[in-house]
């Protein structure tokens, strides 16, 4: 609920009222501690479970991003996942199991591609429908997270526009309230709450596609295969190799459309001011760093980093002297980096 309000403040308001608290160097920041925190599920979860897939899925990935064209081109991540799924399955012919952790668990004899799920699962299945319970306790643990939602959702809405090269931001209020309401609307029927995955981002920078007709087909196959238990589990029967592969690039995007936002908007790094809390909250982001309040209240990874960059970077700035204010550089660069006519003048 306090997330769709704040969605509704902002089509109110305007997207001013977020760029006022989140300028270019934190939603750059948030962006790229987003993508950077993933990267730890890839190196212990995904890639030890078959190192040599994940290389060769890694690199088939790279190739078909980039060398192939039109269709092809735009189907490049599941052409990749198709060619880790043959090969897993082609190395369980040719050399039988791998001993290798199964799921960040220790070393074990397994498969690398089991669909022993598959054919136990049903072809149709419906959801678990109950009501919510509320907790006090629970509520009071969510809001602060609110904030780190709320930046989440500014980041994305900021990187898909670097991407298309199209200004977002006067739907950034609509993004921010559709959140809320597909939270609210879920978790009224016994489900999790939802949120903007940034992996699908990765997808969009590394396909290319943009449409949004693209994302409204996606939507309702995701839909219908959700009632599908056999379709789930071909899913779920996806290779960590596969995944290592696959991720490995989608999450190293993701963090690289961080930096792009800081190089568009000329964001200064030799400043303290944007230095210093960009570089403590992407630490703590991407580190998994923690924070415990009580037993039943702890921040840790993006939500603790983003609250880190944003309160950060105006409490600094509340103290900072004019001079940092004015974005003049921490060091002398010459002229290079900025224009001799707009450089601000020493005091």
């Amino acid at each position: 609920m306090a997330l769709f309000l704040v969605g509704l403040a902002v089509q109110r308001f305007g997207a001013r009222i977020i760029h006022a608290a989140m300028p270019p160097v934190v939603t750059g920041a948030v962006v790229m501690l987003i993508g950077f925190n993933l990267a730890p599920v890839t190196a212990s979860t995904y890639w030890p479970q078959d190192q040599w897939t994940a290389l060769a899925v890694m690199l088939f990935t790279g190739l078909a991003v980039v060398c192939l064209r039109g269709f092809f081109s735009r189907i490049a991540i599941f052409l990749g996942l198709v060619f880790g799924y043959a090969l897993s399955w082609v190395l369980d012919l040719v050399f039988g199991k791998i001993h290798s952790p199964a799921g960040g668990a220790e070393a074990v004899d397994h498969w690398r591609l089991d669909l022993s799920g598959v054919g136990a699962a049903d072809w149709i299945g419906l959801p678990s429908f109950h009501a919510p319970s509320f907790e006090w306790s629970a509520i009071l643990v969510a809001l602060p997270v609110v904030i780190a939602l709320v930046a989440e959702n500014a980041g994305h809405v900021k990187a898909v526009g670097e991407m298309t090269g199209d200004s977002l931001d006067d739907k950034l209020g609509t993004a921010i309230a559709a959140d809320g309401a597909a939270s609210m609307l879920s978790t009224a029927v016994g489900g999790p709450p939802n949120t903007t995955y940034s992996e699908n981002i990765g997808v969009m920078a590394a396909t290319r596609v943009y449409s949004t007709a693209a994302y409204w087909a996606a939507a309702c196959f995701a839909l219908l295969f959700g009632l599908c238990p056999k379709f789930g589990a071909v899913v779920a029967a996806i290779p960590g190799g596969v995944l290592g592969g696959i991720t490995v690039i989608l999450y190293g995007m993701i963090g690289l459309l961080g930096a792009q936002i800081w190089l568009n908007a000329r964001v200064d790094l030799r400043n303290p001011l944007n230095l210093v809390p960009a570089a403590a909250g992407i630490i703590i982001g991407v580190g998994g760093v923690s924070l415990k309040f009580s037993d039943t209240f702890e921040l840790s990874g993006i939500a603790l980093g983003t609250i880190v960059v944003i309160t950060g970077y105006h409490v600094l700035r509340a103290f900072a002297p004019a001079h940092l204010k004015t974005q003049e550089p921490l060091l002398d660069s010459g002229t290079s980096a900025y224009d001799e006519g707009s450089a601000p003048e020493k005091p």
